[in-house]
């Protein structure tokens, strides 16, 4: 990857340019990062002319190397006012590296009314008109798309919870089979695309294929090594099997399964919602309980979840919103959750944060909890951008506000995921500290060996991971993986060399990772974050969780101030930069 696609709204441009020496070997998370530090105003307005939208895709992106197509897109935030960087899945960011782009920049705002697509080929780039498809919900947009420029063209869009820059509003990107499943979800990131008057980008790299390793003989010896850990590996298949539904129960029974508004962590339904009954579920109907979401991955950690007919609900039907739209509103039909699902991927909502939303309208008595019926009317009213809609599809904060709720479950205004932080404490240091806001992706403890509850070596946990979580995010590869390679640096280390030609050792991995969050930190700062944003709302400090053995979220500010200390910068990183081939 050697270049650099820069769109400007404004001027309507499209230019293509050399990275900047300072952003060699940087891509993914690692280069949002430091372009977001060095080149856009921290105090911007999210949605204004001088906020930039990054997509860019991993140093591994386009290879062989399995699971690492993933694309990360990246600005700041509308919802936390902090920077943002959305991980997703499919085949966006396997396109965009294959084609050879380090990153592609939109910038500006338009000076008219005219929506725009992005069209990325081998031979260039352009701004089309999006007339046609501006108002359509995103599955409508992903087939119209792919039926005018060809089925295997890779898709990136909002629907019109991004075009009317709701705050809740992500990015979809397709995957294998061209369904725009794959979200780019968190952080308001889609309302940044609509502001932008950008629909979709279209991405066709036809007569590319992947990106051969620069030590082919290498490569052939440590992906070989790499694919026996993954067909072997006890993490991998419980991945493959259950996918991350698999957590339902586990969650459950720790207490930290979030219940009714976060207001307790276990639910009654729980064994009607889980990893187990989804599998039995969708192997009954004859959908499809293990799923690709990129060409070549062993995991198959997504699935196809159907009706009694065997017809397509929604796909993948993942933890984070079964706990979210399920146990946190007491609805426990998985038919129900999926519909949900649904609408919202087609609306272009996280369903996270529409999740925390709805939780906290039935906690402020705009419904019932258990209101099934309600909930699906609830989103269709974002969908629909109504006065209520738009309360909600601007995320769980501003609805707290508005319906009086004090308890929001929330971090530098981002809802939390599904790990209730007073049973799963790691992860709320991880929540606290983050520079995302409430991410579980920058550092999730619920499958470490701590005493969850417990305020012992928490933050530890989270220093840990949230310093080696950017290793994969910087890479393209999926979280998940780390399941074999976290155990095993040494083969990490020589498929990125492999692949790269360059000499990495662990500790510069580690270097580039500890320079992420840095980069990241220091963007925050400079837009006006202090110690005060990183801490829980004080609901989980002080009222106790009564399915976890009435614990409370502990941890010291002193530990919660010391998991990133502001260090200088890796000085082994530049080093390593420098030893690349």
């Amino acid at each position: 990857m050697s270049k650099i696609l820069r769109v400007n709204m404004s001027t309507l441009s499209v230019v293509t340019e050399e990275p900047k020496e300072e952003y060699r070997l940087l891509s993914g998370r690692a280069f949002i990062a430091k372009y977001m530090l060095t080149e856009v105003k921290a105090t911007c307005e999210p949605l204004g002319r001088h906020n930039s939208l990054i997509f860019t895709p991993g140093l591994l992106g386009g290879s062989k190397v399995f699971s690492s197509g993933r694309i990360s897109i990246g600005g700041k935030s509308p919802l936390t006012g902090g920077i943002k960087e959305s991980n997703g899945g499919g085949v966006v960011g396997i396109k965009l590296a294959r084609l050879g782009y380090q990153a592609v920049i939109i910038e500006g705002l338009p000076k008219d009314a005219q929506k725009y697509i992005l069209k990325i080929t081998a031979t260039g780039a352009e701004l089309l008109s999006a007339e046609g498809y501006w108002g359509c919900g995103v599955y409508e947009t992903a087939a119209r798309l792919r039926q005018d420029f060809g089925e295997k063209v890779a898709v990136s869009c909002i629907g019109p919870a991004g075009e009317n820059r709701l705050l809740a509003a992500g990015i979809a990107n397709t995957d294998t089979e061209g369904v725009p499943s794959r979200y780019s979800g968190r952080g308001g990131l889609g309302a940044v695309m609509g502001s932008k008057g950008l629909k979709a980008l279209v991405i066709d790299d036809t007569g590319l294929g992947s990106i051969e390793p620069k030590r082919p003989e290498a490569f052939k010896r440590v992906i070989q090594e790499y694919a026996q850990l993954l067909k072997t590996s006890p993490v991998i298949k419980n991945y493959t099997d259950f996918g991350t539904a698999a957590l339902v129960n586990l969650t459950n029974a720790i207490g930290g399964l979030p219940t009714r508004n976060f207001s307790t962590g276990r639910f009654s339904g729980a064994d009607k919602i889980s990893g187990e009954t989804l599998r039995e579920t969708i192997l009954v109907r004859k959908g499809k309980p293990e799923h690709a979401c990129m060409p070549g991955c062993l995991i198959k950690c997504s699935n196809v979840y159907v009706d009694e007919q065997g017809k397509d609900l929604v796909a993948p039907l993942e933890y984070e919103t079964i706990a979210l739209m399920g146990s946190n509103l007491e609805i426990e039909d998985l038919d129900v959750i999926a519909r949900l699902n649904y609408l919202c991927n087609d609306y272009g909502l996280d369903t996270i944060e529409t999740g925390a939303a709805l939780g906290v309208a039935m906690a402020g008595g705009l419904l019932p909890f258990g209101d099934q019926e309600g909930a699906i009317r609830m989103v269709e009213e974002i969908g629909k951008a109504t006065l209520t809609g738009r309360v909600l599809g601007n995320g769980a904060m501003l609805a707290g506000k508005v319906l009086g709720v004090l308890e929001v479950p929330v971090v530098k205004g981002q809802a939390m995921a599904a790990y209730e932080p007073r049973a799963i404490k790691g992860t709320g240091v991880t929540y606290a500290t983050s520079p995302m806001g409430a991410d579980h992706t920058a550092g999730n403890s619920i499958r470490a060996g701590l005493k969850h509850n417990s305020r012992e070596g928490q933050a530890a946990f989270s220093q840990k991971a949230q310093h080696t979580v950017p290793i994969y995010d910087d890479l393209g590869l999926c979280l998940f993986s780390m399941g074999v390679l976290g155990a095993h640096p040494e083969i990490l280390c020589q498929l990125v060399n492999a692949q790269l030609g360059t000499d990495y050792v662990f500790e510069d991995l580690q270097a580039i990772a500890r320079n992420t969050i840095q980069w990241e930190r220091g963007f925050n700062q400079a837009a006006g974050f202090t110690k005060v944003n990183d801490r829980l709302p004080e609901h989980f400090t002080e009222t106790p969780n009564p399915a976890a053995e009435n614990a409370v979220f502990d941890v010291p500010g002193e530990e919660l101030d010391n998991v990133h200390p502001d260090l200088e910068l890796q000085k082994s990183q530049k080093d390593c930069m420098d030893s690349a081939c």
